[in-house]
């Protein structure tokens, strides 16, 4: 970045910046989860029918939920991929190309023949898609939060600014969900046939919005200050894998209590409780739309919460929370109670949002500026592969096995365990500045 670019950022508007910066973020990052979790929606009620056509319709759905996990899979992928660019060039040209490759293969997904016509190669082709999609979002994240993280002044908001990416997920679930709620509302097979095809081709017209919105930002100041001091590291992802190994892999550990109950909270749900439960499919998506519009609230505040209290601390509130949290839901779902089934559905969100708010300051804080992208990118997407990915699959067949919720609440207990021992080994860094290199990693003796 050039020395009047950088001048531009000390001397500009910063309040102004930090603002639209974390609407790019928050906008961005709705259009993506949009697109991520129309692929989750139509897996539950869709494409187990459409493509993977079985007498038993949960082997079908196991089979969609796997090509679901395929996303997941390649997340870390697309953090190593993204990150390094990202650190090399700047979070905002990252943050455009994430944009781009997550929208295209979502609208390609509305164009996908149905095993009735072009047999198994119309699975094999959601699976090529899906894996795009998780490239993208795996290089999303990361660039998001450090776009909104990054213009933060000092470090006493870190925690409400870093939750509004956060805040996308909901909006993006929020959209999705409505979208296939309102074309669900089709009647026979009209929905299977064309109608959940279109909110895969309205995917395009927020591509447009999300892409109006980031062009029009600056780089962040913590980035034109490693380009003017000469402190970009060359490969930034072997980088960060050698200097802090140990942050990465509690990073990816620490999710296990968000990401382990949050896709079973709104990708397993879809298919439980329309199948097992025998619950209307539209009553479903509609305790769903409310668990995310109470997320609208939820998230910030667990973030605000996070700067009075300390990260480290709202986290292991959220986690251990969640331990027990797994043996509740599934207990009043069990019920059959129609109403009960409703705001347990939704209840999900308040366990699911004490983890999510302080998360991401919590994981990207952990790493120096320099390897900051890489570094919390890869973290964060690992717990893709162990957590987020799985979850729905492993809920799916641990009913075939069991037929009960109670395995799932246990699976979902020693997740949390395990993310509550994670938190407690990291660095609370809520009071500290991270504009500066990390001496501990090396910072003090780059130049």
């Amino acid at each position: 970045m050039s020395s009047s670019a950088t001048n531009s950022v000390e001397t500009g508007n910063h309040r102004g910046m930090l603002t639209k910066a974390v609407i790019a973020s928050t906008v961005g990052t709705a259009i993506e989860w949009y697109d991520f979790f129309l692929y989750g929606t139509a897996a539950g009620l869709v494409f187990g029918k459409l493509y993977f056509p079985s007498a038993d319709p949960n082997i079908g759905t196991l089979s969609a939920f796997g090509t679901y996990a395929v996303g997941f899979v390649a997340r870390p992928v697309g953090a190593a991929i993204f990150g390094h660019f990202g650190d090399r060039i700047g979070r905002k040209a990252a943050l455009i190309a994430t944009l781009l490759l997550m929208g295209i293969a979502t609208m390609l997904v509305a164009f996908v023949p149905g095993y009735s016509q072009i047999g198994i190669w119309g699975g094999v082709i959601l699976v090529i898609l899906r894996f795009i999609q998780g490239v993208g979002v795996g290089g999303e994240w990361g660039g998001s939060v450090l776009l909104a993280m990054e213009w933060a002044k000092t470090n006493k908001s870190r925690g409400l600014i870093t939750s509004w990416p956060q805040f996308g997920v909901p909006v993006g679930l929020f959209l999705s969900t409505i979208a296939m709620n309102g074309f669900s509302a089709l009647s026979g097979e009209h929905f299977f046939e064309w109608g959940w095809r279109i909110p895969f081709i309205l995917s395009g017209v927020l591509i447009i919005i999300g892409l109006w919105i980031r062009l029009g930002i600056l780089e962040t100041p913590v980035f034109a200050r490693l380009t003017a001091e000469n402190k970009i590291e060359s490969a930034p992802v072997l980088e960060v894998i050698k200097r802090q190994p140990k942050s990465i892999l509690l990073s990816a550990l620490v999710r296990l209590a968000e990401q382990t109950p949050f896709y079973i909270f709104t990708a397993f749900i879809i298919a439980y409780a329309t199948q097992q439960l025998k619950l209307d499919r539209n009553f479903v998506l509609n305790a769903v739309l409310v668990f995310a519009c109470v997320e609208f609230f939820t998230i910030p505040l667990a973030g605000y919460l996070s700067d009075k209290i300390g990260r480290k601390r709202m986290y292991l509130i959220g986690a251990g929370f969640a331990i027990v949290f797994g043996f509740i839901y599934f207990g009043l779902l069990g019920l059959g109670n129609v109403t009960i089934s409703f705001f347990t559905i939704v209840s999900g969100a308040i366990a699911h949002s004490i983890v999510y708010g302080p998360q991401a300051a919590l994981i990207a804080e952990q790493f120096t500026p320099r390897m900051r992208y890489s570094g919390s990118s890869i973290g964060y997407q690992l717990a893709s592969v162990i957590a987020g990915g799985p979850a729905p699959l492993v809920a799916q067949a641990l009913f075939l096995q069991f037929h009960s919720g109670t395995p799932i609440a246990i699976y979902m207990s020693i997740c949390a365990a395990i993310a509550f021992a994670a938190a407690l080994g990291m660095t609370e860094y809520s009071q500290r500045a991270i504009h500066e290199e990390y001496a501990h990693v090396g910072g003090a003796k780059r130049a």
